[in-house]
């Protein structure tokens, strides 16, 4: 699957282009109508400089602030490359991300659930439309974290095609209270969307921000 394509909107920096004209055009013409000012006042009722000293304090003042806008734009532009350059090595790797929803592939989905407290649970499996397609009852979890792997059979035996499933998982402690169950779920990344305001990663058709990613498993290479 291709990287997406991105095209940078430069709305940002058109505006700070025009403020700054702008700016400069409105100080131009204060400067022309001081010095014609000057040039034609009255000796004997000469013009308050206090006046047109505070002017040109706040026309300096706001000169800063575009420059202030200005370091700010360079400083998100840069934070913007440097979450596309982390993105990209992340193509090819397997991740786990926060999530339920996990890309069968090759006969394999992979889930890894937390539970506070040991557990039985009913786990259903669900497809991209929300149908129950397989459920697995009486599964004893224990406390922490532990795999899950399904292997695309549905309950009616045939085997489910490849693409994207949802972990439904309903638990109960020995004294029968609702335990909730926190999922992950593990996948190859084989893409990077570049479409948004932020790069996600793509696995199958799921779309994952960096800050959701927990462990990054690099591909092995032989020789």
């Amino acid at each position: 699957m291709a990287v997406t394509s991105v095209t940078q909107t430069p709305s940002a920096t058109s505006a700070t282009t025009a403020s700054r004209a702008s700016i400069a055009n409105n100080f131009d013409t204060f400067l022309l109508l001081l010095t014609t000012q000057l040039k034609n006042q009255n000796p004997l009722d000469p013009l308050d400089t206090n006046q047109f000293t505070q002017q040109l304090v706040q026309f300096a003042g706001v000169e800063q602030q575009i420059r202030s806008n200005e370091n700010l734009e360079a400083l998100v532009n840069l934070n913007k490359t440097s979450q596309l350059s982390t993105a990209m090595n992340y193509v090819g790797a397997t991740i786990t991300a926060d999530g339920a929803t996990s890309a069968l592939k090759s006969g394999v989905a992979t889930w890894y659930v937390t539970a506070p407290r040991a557990a039985t649970a009913t786990i259903n499996i669900a497809d991209s439309t929300g149908n129950i397609i397989f459920t697995k009852e009486a599964t004893t979890m224990e406390a922490g974290t532990s795999g899950f792997t399904w292997d695309g059979k549905m309950s009616n035996g045939q085997t489910a095609p490849e693409g994207q499933y949802t972990i439904k998982i309903n638990a109960k402690d020995v004294n029968g209270q609702a335990v909730t169950i926190s999922t992950q779920f593990s996948g190859v990344v084989d893409a990077v969307d570049l479409s948004g305001s932020e790069p996600l990663l793509m696995v199958g058709t799921a779309l994952i921000s960096l800050d959701k990613v927990k462990a990054v498993q690099k591909p092995t290479t032989t020789n």
